[in-house]
Order: C-alpha cells, then structure tokens, then sequence
C-alpha cells in the first residue's frame, strides 16, 4: 500500500511540473490532482481512518487545485492567443541563432524566431544586427541593419 501512495504521489507531482513546461491547457495538471487526491485517500485508508474521512479530506483540497489549474490553464490560453507586440517593424535587434533560411534574433528584451526577408541574401550570422520587415504571427522577417540604422 505505501508503495502505490508514493507511486501516486511522484505521478501527481510529476503530472503538475509537467503541466507547467508543457501546453497541454489543464490536462496534465488534472491528471496530476487526481493522482495527488488519490494517493491522499489511500494515505488516510491506511492510517486507520475511514473511507469518509478520506474522501472529507481529499475532496476539498482536490477542488481547490483544480480551480488552480482551471484558472492558470486560462490564462495561458489567453496569452497564447494575444497578437505580436506591436512596433515591432524597423526595430533593430541582434541574431542570437544563425538565420539561414530559419533562427532567432533578440529584439526589445524577447527572443523571436526569424526568417531572412530576402532569399538571396547570405545567411546571418550570430551576433549581427537586423531590422524587422515584418511580423508574421510569431516569426519575423529580418534583414542585415545598416550603419545608419544602427546610430542612437
């Protein structure tokens, strides 16, 4: 029995950590509550309590973080669906990550994924400045900065 508690418990645990790195909008850290709310039945069980005690203690604390997760997964949904910073077009930042075809560049404290503007155009290198062309969704069009657009 206390093999299937700490079993349930690293699960849980394990479920609500993943939930956090993962877009998975509530699913994994309902998974995990479940886990966490089941080894918290089978823990009261085995100390002697009854299966009403059990479930008294389990069933409040699991509605309280369901609605934890209920509430940070809408948020989340919420974040996801806002549309790029505006402003960004002629703005000047610095390549983080090779782009060639594809990499990242570092504009206005974000990093971005990016896209050369211009096919033709030599790959750009790490460290190099680049303006903005546009912005497509969450990717970038770049293309290298010039002298002039580099001055303060």
């Amino acid at each position: 029995m206390t093999a299937q508690i700490v079993a349930l418990l690293v699960t849980g645990a394990s479920l609500l950590i993943a939930e956090a790195h993962v877009a998975s909008y509530g699913l994994l850290g309902a998974a995990g509550v479940a886990a966490l709310a089941a080894a918290a039945v089978l823990a009261v069980q085995a100390a002697g309590g009854s299966v009403a005690i059990a479930l008294a203690v389990a069933v409040p604390l699991a509605l309280v973080a369901v609605g934890l997760v209920a509430v940070t997964a809408r948020r989340l949904v919420r974040i996801a669906r806002r549309p790029a910073k505006p402003g960004l077009v002629g703005r000047v930042g610095v390549v983080r990550h090779e782009v060639g075809p594809v990499g990242d560049v570092f504009v206005d404290g974000e990093l971005w994924r990016a896209r050369r503007s211009w096919d033709d155009e030599p790959a750009l290198a790490e460290g190099e400045p680049v303006v903005v062309e546009r912005v497509h969704g969450l990717t970038l069009s770049v293309r290298r900065a010039e002298e002039w657009e580099m001055l303060p």
